[in-house]
């Protein structure tokens, strides 16, 4: 009886793990979108490709210890208690500053730049997939200010398409507040199905430039994977990571990438950069192809010529195998070590960019919260 409840178990992670990389599609893309599909240097047969091979096959063996571990967890996967954030009002986001960012836990960052403000990544929800076994809930049990408060937004850029990234209900209730959507190639259809006007979305291949309200934009390439069902979905749209440049400072943000050449060809043809919002979490050897070990998180932002790094994709939802306070600590270890500048806020916190100092410089530390 223990066997078939192991085996019954394994399989039920299993469906879960494929889901929650290819839960149910969006939209089909449009003509036009499909045109630049199939003419972009990283489609082939309509299927986008990493610069590098970027294999995510396992063994059997690998597998089944994978799912082995998944079935166990971590004991420290999740914080004690629910997280609390620093509370925002509209007001206290007005005063924060033209050249700020605030972190809304995962890779949700509030930008304000050259007084325009972008929401990168906006994943709002209470959990990152449509099934709350994976990942659990968010660790807080409040946004630092919620949706019909935030003020309106200039443009809401998206790095790709899974679900802690790109989020329906999310959209649903900000779309009446962006003046923009900015995305990579194929991920309007997503958009539009849901309700967004297709004239306020722009969709970008790697290397793209473009310019909108002062601020420069450059479409970069990342190694990862894209994909919102169990189906043939899988890599139908890109996935990518962002160059912001204002007046005021230069932005990076990375997106979900593994570790790859990528990191230095963006440095060279843009940095330096004034912050850069590096994922780091989520991360285990089996799959660091599309997720860097926080150790590379470091050398990725000294590839791009980094000033200051704000560590992202922690913070608010289990989606691997490690304690859920390991990536800010391995990453500022290794900081440490290489002589990098880690800035650490709090959930809610505002950080300016000219002196990127948090309050609370390891607010994650008592008891582990």
């Amino acid at each position: 009886m223990g066997t078939v409840i192991l085996i019954a178990a394994i399989v039920a992670i299993a469906v879960l793990l494929i889901v929650r990389y290819y839960p149910p599609l969006g939209g089909q893309a449009s003509r036009e979108s499909k045109r630049r599909i199939e003419a972009s240097p990283q489609s082939r047969d309509r299927k986008f490709e990493n610069q590098i091979p970027t294999s995510m096959n396992m063994d059997f063996r690998t597998g089944l210890k994978l799912f082995v571990d998944m079935i166990k967890g971590h004991p420290q996967s999740r914080p004690k208690q629910p997280l609390e954030t620093e509370r925002l009002t509209p007001d206290r986001l007005s005063a924060g500053g033209d050249a700020a960012v605030t972190w809304f836990g995962h890779s949700a960052v509030l930008l304000k730049l050259d007084g325009k403000t972008l929401f990168l990544d906006p994943m709002l929800g209470r959990v990152p997939s449509p099934f709350p076994l994976l990942g659990g809930r968010r660790y807080s049990k409040r946004l630092p200010i919620e949706i019909d408060e935030l003020p309106s937004i200039d443009a809401v850029v998206i790095s790709h398409d899974h679900y802690d990234h790109l989020d329906y209900g999310t959209i649903k209730k900000l779309r009446g507040k962006v003046r923009r959507f900015i995305v990579p190639l194929g991920v309007a259809a997503h958009l539009e199905r849901w309700g967004v006007e297709p004239a306020i979305i722009t969709e970008h291949d790697w290397w793209d430039e473009l310019e909108y309200e002062g601020l420069k934009l450059v479409c970069a390439p990342a190694r990862h994977f894209s994909g919102r069902n169990v189906g043939s979905n899988r890599n139908s749209t890109l996935w990518c990571s962002w160059v912001i440049a204002g007046r005021q400072a230069k932005v990076y943000f990375s997106g979900d990438s593994g570790y790859g050449p990528h990191f230095k060809e963006i440095g060279d043809k843009h940095g330096p950069f004034d912050l850069t919002l590096m994922e780091c979490g989520q991360y285990d050897e089996r799959w660091s192809a599309i997720h860097m070990m926080p150790e590379q998180t470091v050398q990725a932002h000294l590839d791009v010529r980094g000033r200051t790094m704000l560590p992202i994709h922690w913070g608010a939802f289990t989606l691997a195998l490690h304690a859920w306070t390991d990536p800010v600590e391995r990453a500022a270890k290794a900081a440490r070590e290489r002589g990098a500048t880690v800035v650490t806020p709090k959930i809610g916190e505002i950080v300016p960019i000219a002196d990127p100092q948090p309050k609370a410089k390891a607010w994650w530390k008592p008891e582990l919260i």
